[in-house]
């Protein structure tokens, strides 16, 4: 049993040999009659005997089902002295919590057992077997055994019931946060646009929404949380909250919105807490966006004729700081154009080299498939970055795409 905490190294017993005869018939007995387990078999092909060894046919592991130690069948060659230290008694003891039942079970097998289970002076209940070559072990049982088995088998059940309930409340959580991901979008006639977010784990820090600001006005939102996992993800259920509740400030008053959001976050998480977050808003009569980045990767406006513009920092984190300010800015968008939102679960993805999909990729791949339906580009997107990384996903992977066409 690994003891976590301690200092010095590990210790256990690996294994205990056992010189035998014959290496199959061995195996049959161990694995046929008494129900243990092929653990490894290092038998050697002819000619690849090494005469180092005391055998010159490799040697076979096994172990009972319940064992944290194997023994290892040796068959030695007639010419080693281990070859005389085949049968006798190997000073071997296997425990059970019920002698009189494995005595019972084995026996019926074909085992051969010197007497039945008797009850010596110093207590429990006691046997001995032999295998095929006359190899002598015991076999025993005490009452502390078996309530220690109980104990333990309570202790297991008990926590396979503590972890089906936590897999069932993150399932449910899951389902919750899904809910949050917008469920309706507003139909604009100059853009089209979708978001995704891969999780990493069951649930995760990752943001995107899409908000109604009116007629032909779409709002949209990315953001990343700090922390992983539940913590970040109830932050990211707080942080939503707090900017649909006040939308409607974003409309003509998105600064005085995003500060109101900030203190709110600020008050209500800790001194570790933190947001990113990028909103742009789109006119779609005026084909203008004006947008806020507070401390977000920058987004990438691939114009039609090739060049990308960078919707850069225009403040610091959300929830860091109490008295807090925001800039706006705007661009004016054209037919072709492509807006791309994301958060650096796609540019940190890494390969089996440690190098990054940055940044540079991600313009590339946008460049590939910029004539996909947006929804096809997502997949597109999330496909490259996965090939990419030959690694486990270690951060949730989200993005928002829109193009702009003319009016239709």
């Amino acid at each position: 049993m690994l003891r976590p905490g301690r200092e010095e190294p590990y210790l256990c017993i690996q294994d205990i040999i056992v010189f035998v005869r014959d290496l199959e018939v061995s195996l049959r007995f161990y694995v046929d009659k008494l129900g243990f387990e092929l653990v490894a078999d290092h038998r050697l092909p002819p000619g690849d005997a090494n005469l180092d060894l005391p055998s010159d046919r490799g040697w076979i592991e096994v172990a009972p089902p319940d064992g944290s130690a194997n023994l290892t069948l040796v068959a030695p060659r007639p010419d080693r002295p281990e070859y005389k230290l085949i049968g006798g008694n190997r000073w071997v003891l296997f425990m059970t919590e019920d002698v009189h039942a494995k005595y019972k079970e084995w026996r019926e097998r074909g085992v051969r057992f010197l007497s039945a289970p008797e009850n010596p002076a110093w207590g429990g209940t006691f046997t001995r077997f032999e295998d095929p070559d006359g190899n002598l072990f015991g076999l025993e049982g005490f009452d502390e055994v078996r309530r220690s088995l109980e104990l333990r088998r309570q202790e297991h059940a008990e926590k396979l019931e503590a972890e089906r309930r936590v897999a069932q409340e993150l399932e449910i959580a899951k389902q919750v946060q899904a809910r949050l991901f917008p469920q309706i979008r507003p139909q604009l006639k100059t853009v089209e646009y979708a978001g995704v977010c891969l999780q990493a784990r069951q649930v995760g820090g990752d943001y995107f929404d899409f908000l109604n600001l009116g007629p032909r006005r779409l709002g949209l939102i990315i953001g990343d949380v700090s922390g992983k996992g539940i913590a970040a993800a109830l932050l990211m259920a707080h942080l939503q909250a707090s900017l649909r509740s006040q939308s409607a400030l974003a409309i003509d008053q998105p600064e005085a919105w995003l500060s109101s959001v900030n203190r709110v976050f600020y008050d209500n998480t800790g001194d570790n807490a933190f947001a990113s977050l990028l909103f742009a808003e789109y006119d779609d009569a005026t084909r203008r966006m004006r947008y806020v980045n507070c401390g977000h990767l920058s987004g990438l406006l691939l114009r039609s004729g090739g060049s990308v513009d960078r919707l850069e920092s225009t403040s610091t984190l959300l929830g860091l700081f109490k008295d807090w300010n925001c800039s706006v800015r705007e661009q004016e968008l054209c037919p072709g154009d492509v807006l791309a939102l994301y958060t650096d679960g796609i540019t940190e993805a890494s390969n089996e080299r440690g190098e990054e999909f940055g940044e540079r990729c991600l313009i590339e791949c946008l460049h590939r498939h910029r004539e996909l339906p947006c929804q096809a580009l997502l997949s597109a997107i999330m496909d490259e970055v996965q090939r990419f990384g030959a690694q486990e996903q270690h951060d949730d992977i989200t993005a928002i795409v829109a193009k702009f066409r003319a009016n239709q």
